[in-house]
Order: structure tokens, then sequence, then C-alpha cells
């Protein structure tokens, strides 16, 4: 792991978060990391206990299982009862509870017929190795999974695979960021914005923000050391009331972004209003498989409950959606810690790896 001393370099970190203290606005200010690997290197790395007490970072729907609404991930274990079917799927999706309280994984326990993948690559390989099963694969993500998730629809087409088929639940940033700065309860003051989404789109599909919203944005990496000064470039904003985009994850950051990324999503999706869990339907913040991939499609080839079933009573005293929001950190939630926790998540905040529930159990309780 030496390539990545320089970012965890104490001199350096403490250099910065002098710079940070110096530059500190004596108001409250509230900054959103939008990125759920964002929340959980905030954590892991103890940079909660560094910075001044009044600059408050607070978790945003940077987490594409969490964000996945209800009636999706119901209508996927719906999928996974049917004996005839096979549905692959990333390993943060096993455990999310449905409005009943089965999972995946139960279903797993009970038909067999539920399967990890790492890769799309693996889910077309699973529908060649099994022409009489129809397998389903979950397609959860933001803009860092979508253009994978394109490419394998397209190579299902040319290789003329007819027993795999993909379940949408694509979504994209910039519309929920829209959304949440719409929003006076939050009071943002700047965005942390995502490293992995932003290699895709690039740091320029952020300039509406302080256009629109007089809300200053900077992309960055993963590290301390990126994140400190991240917050560094915010805070400088801020005092200079000079709200702006900056990119200081240039390393892996362009302006533009994935060309190549984003050519194969618009030759797959086309966009639509999607619903997030807590901030309901955002419009223009979904991909939808486009007509001419339509025997890929999922939607166009099963049949799903409308209706949703009547909620279980812990997961309808879950507050997973006003933790997305940033309205309440998850110590707000009353299921944290006591009736939710890995071993037995209510909540999708706490199953995903990047959920802000989990990152919180995990290095601040």
């Amino acid at each position: 792991m030496r390539y990545v001393d320089e970012f965890r370099d104490s001199k350096l970190i403490k250099k910065a978060l002098t710079q940070i203290k110096n530059i500190a606005p004596s108001a409250d200010t509230k900054i959103m990391e939008v990125c759920g690997t964002h929340t959980h290197s905030f954590f892991r790395f103890g940079l909660s206990s560094l910075l001044p007490s009044n600059l408050r970072l607070v978790a945003g729907p940077g987490c594409p299982v969490c964000v996945s609404s209800q009636e999706y991930i119901d209508n996927s274990i719906d999928l996974a009862k049917d004996q005839n079917n096979v549905v692959l799927t990333f390993g943060d999706m096993l455990r999310v509870p449905g409005n009943l309280g089965s999972t995946l994984e139960k279903q797993r326990a009970i038909h067999g017929n539920v399967k990890v993948v790492y890769s799309v690559q693996d889910a077309l390989l699973f529908a060649l190795k099994n022409p009489d099963k129809r397998m389903i694969f979950l397609a959860v993500g933001f803009e860092t999974t979508a253009p994978s998730i394109a490419l394998g629809i397209a190579a299902a087409k040319k290789q003329k695979i007819k027993n795999l088929f993909f379940y949408s639940s694509l979504k994209l940033i910039p519309p929920a960021m829209e959304y949440l700065a719409k929003d006076r309860r939050l009071e943002l003051s700047g965005f942390l914005c995502p490293g992995h989404v932003s290699c895709i789109i690039g740091s320029g599909a952020y300039e509406f923000m302080p256009k629109k919203f007089k809300i200053g944005c900077c992309v960055a990496g993963f590290e301390p050391l990126d994140i400190l000064e991240g917050l560094y470039m915010l805070l400088r904003q801020i005092a200079e009331k000079r709200p702006r985009v900056q990119n200081q994850y240039r390393r892996a950051v362009t302006k533009n972004g994935n060309v190549k990324a984003k050519r194969a999503l618009s030759e797959v999706f086309n966009v639509r209003d999607a619903s997030w869990r807590g901030l309901g339907v955002i419009p223009a913040s979904g991909l939808k498989i486009k007509e001419r991939f339509s025997r890929f499609d999922a939607e166009k080839n099963f049949s799903f409950n409308l209706g949703l079933p009547a909620p279980d009573l812990k997961l309808k005293k879950c507050r997973c959606g006003d933790i997305l929001k940033g309205l309440i950190s998850p110590g707000g939630c009353p299921l944290f810690s006591k009736a939710c926790t890995p071993e037995h998540p209510i909540g999708p905040c706490m199953v995903s790896s990047e959920g802000a529930c989990s990152a919180h159990y995990k290095y601040e309780k």
C-alpha cells in the first residue's frame, strides 16, 4: 500500500488541519459528502474528532443500495421466489429487507437460486452456462457502475444470449444533489463530490450547482489528505464568498470525465424519473434500458407486484430515508445499534458497506 503513503502522511495531515482551523468560519457550517466511500473514510481515519466543532459533515444519498426503492427490493425478492429464475446480484443487496421481512439471502436459503456476482461478465458467463434458466441481473449503482452494465447489455445482444435480463435501479448523482440543494432545511454550505462517479461524468457535471444555488462543490479522493484538502478548498470558497467547482482529485478526474464510458451509457440507456428511498421521485435521475435492447429489460419481460404489502413494523420505524437526506445522523434513528445492527440489520443504511449507519456503527459506536 505504499502508493497511498503520501496521502496519509501525518505531517501533511497536521498542516492541512491547521489550514482548515485558520480558515473555518465562526458560524456553524454544514458540508455534505455525497459518496458513501467518503463517509466510511471520514470515520475510519478519525477525521471527525480532528475538525473544528462547528464544521459538520453530513452523509448524503451516496450509497446505491441504500437509495434503491422499497418497491425495487420487494420486486427483486419476488423474482427470487420463482424457481425458474436465478437472481444475480452484488453482495450488498443480499440482506436488504423487503416489506415483509424477507431478503434475497433468505430466498437463497430456501430455493438456492440467488447468486452473488462480482461483475457483469460473471452474469454473462452464468447465462451462457445455464441456458435453461432465466437469469436476472440486479443492475444497482450510480454512474460508476452503469457503463460496465451498458457494455454487458451490448455484449449480451452481440452474443445473442436469450436468457439474461437486467433489472435497472441505476441512478444519477447530479439530479439528487440538485434535489438536496433545494431543501432549505439542510442549510448546506458545500458538497464534497464523489470521486468514483466523477471519474465517469467529470467535474464539469456539477457546474450548475454554484450557478443555480450558490453552493460550492469540490471533487475529492478518499484518502485522509484528499478529504482534508477538499474541505479546505470548500472552506476557502465560503470565506471568499465565491462558490465554484474545484477538483482536488486531479490524479483521477478530469473536467469532461470518461468520454467512452459516457458514450456507452447513451447508446444503451435513456434517462428517466427514478424513485429514491427517502427522497421520493426525482426527475431525470435514473437510467432505463432503451427499446432496441428491450429483450434484455426485466421490466418488459416480467410481471411485478405494483401494490406494496403492509410494511414490517420495524422497517416502518427505520429512518434510513432521513439519514440519506442528511436530516439526521444515524444516532437519530431509534433503531440504530439497538434493534438494528450489522448482525441484524433493519434498513439498507446498515446493510450496505457504503451505508452511513454501517460506518457510524463500525467506527463511532
